[in-house]
């Protein structure tokens, strides 16, 4: 991954989870989108996108009067910081830190240590930092320039957090080529989003967070600082809406192809009446160069955050305590609900607004105040973008049958991590082997309590045979099986009890609730297939 004049690389899979593989060329710049309710209202005059007019004439097409009057509101951000302080693991001519959601990309492509765009031969070649050649830490300091906007007469300027990540001091230049120093407000690095200010000033252009989202095939416009060049501007439409780069719980970019090139992150996109509709902050490339595929993060995404930044200098998201996932075909069948919608609860935290509520784990959300949840992650953005303290209702079909619930959102909590302590060891296992009517599961089990470290609830995963069925669902040793159906289990019969209940009920799938390292999940097991040798 390269992160070069500020915009990020990495070779990220996908852009939705059909086409992951088809984008391994590259994703440069990831940021993570949207949470937060409020709405930054700019004082003092108009926008400038409110003084366009036309001049063309009759049967010509321009956008020349458009950017004459957005471009002042668009500048340039130089950042300096300590290259004593800077691994510079980016590449590229920007230095930054290594967010630990974009370190986790580049160790799952084997990027880094001077392989692919990071090292040397990447796109940043030679020179282009501390790998390329930027002399011994601490020479002097790192210089880094990306891009912005203003949204406010009186000096509020948005911006990429990864622009500004860092930085010990941070100058804006306007197009007409005065510069200013800016004072950071807040930073979020979960959007990618920053606010800064300019001091001191009352009468600079701006231009207006657009409220409503584009279409696609809108014509758009970018306008930024590709390379350091300033003032660049180029045009396409909007190619997609909703994309999930595999960033974050939080993605929901705009798919643009206006050229975007390194240096253009928190630089905007137009629409036609002069209005923001995004903020730049990737592009997908195996070189670092454009090659029609960037990702900006939506206007209402931009606008929710900065209120909040400008307020309180932070970011705090609503929170219903629940894990959930996606609700998959075979999942739907062993829940016994029609459509493959909505967000699967795996489990409720305890002492949280969803335990308060009353949800529970196999209960269906699909919908929130009315707005319908087709996939798992409109859940989290959904709930992301509402204030701590909001009552919502909840939608949801439970044992196949609807019902609502009101609750109260809370805080979420800075940290969430789902861990177990020690790794299980071999217990008195049993192989949960196949009936003559039930599929063999290719696992061997344990009661928890028997198998140190596995805690004192269900059954412990001591072993799974690798081309079993279990090992197709995803089962690893060290997993711990809590139910089976509706049942909780705590020994290896109870698991093939919990089966053979399901097969009874002329079920063709049953879900099986498990608890890994990585949190708890739901897997759904066929029961169809006769049992193998």
């Amino acid at each position: 991954m390269t992160r070069s004049g500020n915009t990020r690389s990495d070779n990220t899979p996908s852009v939705t989870k059909r086409h992951r593989k088809a984008l391994l060329a590259g994703v440069v710049g990831l940021a993570l989108a949207g949470v937060v309710a409020g709405q930054f209202v700019p004082p003092l005059n108009g926008p400038v996108a409110a003084q366009i007019t036309t001049s063309q004439p009759a049967g010509t097409f321009s956008f020349a009067d458009i950017v004459e009057k957005v471009s002042p509101a668009v500048v340039s951000v130089k950042v300096k910081k300590d290259a004593g302080n800077e691994q510079m693991a980016m590449g590229g001519d920007f230095g930054g830190n290594v967010p630990p959601q974009i370190e986790q990309f580049l160790k799952r492509f084997g990027f880094g240590d001077g392989q692919g765009p990071m090292g040397p031969g990447g796109p940043g070649g030679p020179g282009m930092g501390p790998r390329g050649g930027h002399g011994p830490k601490g020479e002097r300091p790192v210089v880094g320039q990306g891009s912005g906007f203003i949204i406010s007469a009186d000096g509020y300027v948005v911006t990429n957090n990864h622009v500004v990540d860092g930085a010990d001091e941070v100058d804006v230049t306007t197009t007409d080529g005065k510069e200013y120093q800016a004072k950071v407000i807040g930073t979020d690095p979960r959007t990618d989003v920053a606010l800064l200010k300019i001091e001191n000033v009352t009468n600079l252009p701006w231009v207006k967070l657009a409220d409503g989202a584009p279409r696609v095939g809108d014509w758009v416009i970018a306008v930024g600082n590709p390379f350091g060049l300033g003032g660049t501007v180029t045009a396409g439409i909007v190619s997609a809406r909703g994309r999930d780069i595999g960033s974050g719980p939080y993605d929901d970019f705009i798919q643009i192809d206006a050229p975007i090139n390194r240096g253009n992150s928190g630089g905007p996109t137009f629409s036609l009446n002069g209005e923001v509709i995004g903020m730049n902050t990737a592009i997908v490339s195996p070189s670092g160069g454009n090659v029609g595929i960037a990702f900006a993060i939506p206007s209402e995404t931009v606008k929710t955050v900065v209120a909040q930044l400008r307020d309180k200098g932070s970011v705090a998201r609503g929170y219903i305590g629940v894990q959930i996932q996606p609700v998959t075909e075979d999942l739907a069948s062993g829940l016994g609900i029609k459509d493959a919608e909505g967000a699967l609860v795996a489990q409720v935290q305890p002492n949280t607004p969803g335990a308060k509520a009353g949800l529970k784990a196999g209960d269906v959300i699909v919908k929130v105040n009315n707005e319908p949840i087709k996939e798992a992650r409109d859940l989290t953005r959904k709930v992301g973008m509402m204030k701590p303290g909001t009552e919502i209702k909840l939608s949801l079909i439970r044992d196949a049958k609807p019902m609502d619930l009101s609750l109260v959102l809370d805080q979420l909590p800075n940290d969430q991590v789902a861990s177990r302590s020690g790794a299980p060891q071999q217990g008195e296992d049993d192989t949960a082997g196949a009936t003559k009517d039930l599929p063999r599961l290719g696992l061997q089990l344990a009661p928890s309590k028997s198998v140190q470290g596995a805690g004192g609830e269900g059954v412990v995963v001591t072993g799974v045979e690798p081309n079993g069925p279990a090992a197709q669902r995803g089962f690893k040793t060290g997993d711990v099986i809590l139910k089976v159906g509706d049942k909780a289990v705590s020994t290896p019969k109870d698991v093939r009890d919990g089966l053979a209940a399901a097969k009874a009920d002329n079920r063709k799938a049953v879900l099986i609730q498990v608890k890994s390292g990585e949190g708890v999940r739901f897997v759904a097991i066929t029961l169809d297939a006769k049992a193998k040798g």
